[in-house]
């Protein structure tokens, strides 16, 4: 639908965030500034051979300006405990980011995941803490099916992220060093991001 294309609205934010004229913005990308005016004004919409030269010239990523939403990354000191991460639901891909962003897999823009706390009265998705001399041993009474299961188990400190990769038929456990780690978080393919704060 053309409300998923580019619109005017964001071309015209943009481009005064920059604080760039219509004929400035024009010059950028080799078009004239009724061209843009057409655009800001919903009159008319760039040629697709235009978006990533129109991307460039307003700093911002051809999936941003395609959906019309802009992210700035607000963790700029890259502080991990931040950290977000995303799953494609088409193919199961795991990401993970130190701040906010527009990340893109199969097709699909995907939605950062909000975590709830692992309540003690959900007991599938109950995180388990058992400290050894130096590691964490995490593990969740969760069955681990090729329908349902726990697909990843991930420890979080101030500068490092430990990630365990997890499939069915296995158990829904991981090992990690204890040195920092102040959540610990786990992903149900049902439903969803669960995490533990590390006292």
């Amino acid at each position: 639908m053309v409300e998923n294309y580019v619109t005017g609205k964001v071309i015209k934010k943009l481009r005064e965030q920059k604080k760039l004229t219509q004929e400035e913005l024009a010059q950028k990308i080799f078009v004239t500034s009724k061209a843009i005016s057409k655009w800001e004004t919903g009159q008319g919409f760039p040629d697709i051979s235009l978006v990533e030269p129109l991307a460039k010239a307003l700093d911002i990523s051809v999936i941003e300006l395609l959906s019309g939403t802009y992210v700035t990354n607000t963790n700029k000191i890259s502080n991990l405990r931040k950290s977000k991460f995303y799953v494609c639901p088409v193919c199961g891909n795991v990401i993970h980011s130190i701040g906010e962003g527009i990340i893109s897999c199969c097709g699909i823009t995907l939605p950062p995941l909000e975590a709830e706390n692992a309540e003690e009265n959900d007991q599938a998705h109950t995180i388990h803490l058992e400290k050894t001399e130096d590691e964490y041993y995490v593990y969740l009474n969760h069955q681990m099916t090729k329908e349902h299961f726990i697909s990843f188990i991930a420890a979080v400190s101030d500068n490092a992220v430990q990630f365990i990769k997890l499939y069915p038929e296995q158990n829904a456990e991981a090992r990690f060093k204890r040195d920092g780690v102040q959540f610990v978080y786990a992903f149900c393919n049902h439903h969803g991001l669960f995490k533990l704060k590390v006292l």
